[in-house]
C-alpha cells in the first residue's frame, strides 16, 4: 500500500477536511463523466456516474455537519 506522506498540518480535523474536498470535488467530477457517458449514449455508464455523485453528494453533506460540529464545539 502506498501512503501519501503525513502532512505538517497537525489539527485533528485535517484529514474529515480532506476527505471532505474530495467528496465535494467529486460530484463536480463525475458531471464531465455523465456528460461524457450520455454524449456517446452510454445510458447505463451515467447511471452509475450518477449514483457515484450522489454517494459523494451524502458523505459530503455528512462531511459538512460533521465539521461545523467539531468547530462549534471548540469554539464553545
Amino acid at each position: 500500500m502506498v501512503r501519501e506522506p503525513m502532512s505538517p498540518v497537525k489539527d485533528k480535523n485535517y484529514d474529515l477536511i480532506h476527505a471532505l474536498q474530495l467528496s465535494l470535488e467529486h460530484i463536480w467530477r463525475m458531471e464531465t463523466y455523465i456528460s461524457d457517458a450520455e454524449e456517446r449514449g452510454d445510458k447505463e455508464l451515467a447511471s452509475w456516474f450518477r449514483k457515484i455523485q450522489e454517494n459523494n453528494r451524502k458523505a459530503g453533506e455528512q462531511g459538512k455537519q460533521m465539521l461545523m460540529q467539531r468547530l462549534q464545539q471548540e469554539n464553545g
